[in-house]
């Protein structure tokens, strides 16, 4: 479930990164502030635990942030 929300919010930001390249910024930022939210609370658990629950919240955060460069490049390239 959690990965089609991240899929989603990916493609919403892109998408928004491509028609509107400076308003996209703001919500690819809090979108990467609430996953790094989740990545902390998940580090604090013990041991190998810690990383295994902070990991799928570092690689949403990832994804978040080249999804709105992707739309953002893609739409310095088109004559408009």
């Amino acid at each position: 479930m959690m990965i089609i929300g991240i899929v989603a919010v990916c493609v919403v930001l892109a998408v928004l990164a491509f028609f509107v390249p400076r308003l996209s910024r703001h919500p690819e930022r809090g979108t990467q502030r609430t996953l790094g939210v989740g990545s902390r609370v998940g580090g604090k658990a013990p041991g190998i635990l810690g990383r295994l629950f902070s990991k799928p919240f570092r690689s949403s955060s990832k994804a978040v942030g080249s999804s709105g460069s992707a739309g953002r490049r893609a739409r310095s390239r088109f004559p408009f």
